[in-house]
């Protein structure tokens, strides 16, 4: 398998993990959303907000869905990381340039 670098910055946002789950849950699985959160034991609103890419998948929403679907919980809390990573950059963007770095030597510490 081919791995690829990702260079920073990104110019667009990575992937909301929500998109993925939403498309692995209706037309992989083919599972309706009520029935999956029924199943998965949270309300609909909920899981709605992760599908839609409003809501943040936290480990135990992983874990739920990943049981559900028998997809891999890894994967969508790297995609989540990604995505408020790059959110936090873009937000604090002007106040990251502001602050001069300090670099330590690791051979002397």
């Amino acid at each position: 398998m081919t791995e690829y670098q990702v260079k920073r910055p990104l110019q667009t946002a990575p992937v909301h993990p929500g998109e993925l789950m939403r498309e692995v849950l209706l037309e992989q699985v083919k599972v309706p959303v009520a029935k999956a959160a029924r199943a998965m034991g949270i309300t609909r609103p909920a899981l709605y907000a992760v599908l839609n890419g409003t809501g943040r998948v936290t480990a135990d929403m992983a874990l739920l869905f990943c049981k559900l679907t028998g997809a891999v919980p890894d994967l969508f809390l790297h995609m989540q990381d990604s995505h408020d990573l790059w959110r936090s950059q873009q937000k604090l963007r002007a106040r990251l340039a502001k602050i001069k770095s300090v670099r330590v030597d690791h051979a002397t510490a």
